[in-house]
């Protein structure tokens, strides 16, 4: 099973807030080879923030495999945006998971459980993935 972690799951995760286990899991998959979408590192590198946070996040984003926006994603955006209320970033994030068959690791999980065919994991839930 393959993973997309969302722009939140990454700034949680680097400033250590969430749970122990959730941490542990997350990390888990972060050390193996973490994808992104292309939407994520915009969200995530698109602040203006403190030179070691900077460093920080780029060091991050530099390691992880950015999914690009395909025709297929676009496509697939277009349709959830059609039949959902959700914002355009959300949405390209979510079709990056469901075209390449990944389960989106974020905290958001209200914006993406309506989506059919995309698998949710919250890491401050992480229990109840066990």
């Amino acid at each position: 099973m393959g993973y997309l972690i969302d722009s939140n799951a990454i700034i949680d995760y680097l400033s250590g807030v969430i749970p122990a286990e959730g941490m542990i899991w997350l990390g888990n998959i972060i050390n193996e080879s973490p994808i992104i979408s292309v939407m994520t590192k915009i969200e995530v590198l698109g602040f203006k923030n403190p030179t070691d946070t900077e460093v920080l996040l780029n060091d991050f984003i530099d390691a992880c495999i950015i999914v690009p926006l395909s025709e297929e994603t676009i496509d697939q955006t277009i349709q959830i945006r059609k039949k959902h209320k959700i914002k355009t970033p959300d949405a390209i994030i979510a079709a990056s998971a469901k075209v390449l068959a990944l389960t989106l690791i974020s905290r958001n999980i209200t914006d993406f459980k309506k989506i059919n065919g995309l698998k949710v994991i919250d890491p401050w839930e992480i229990n109840s993935v066990k």
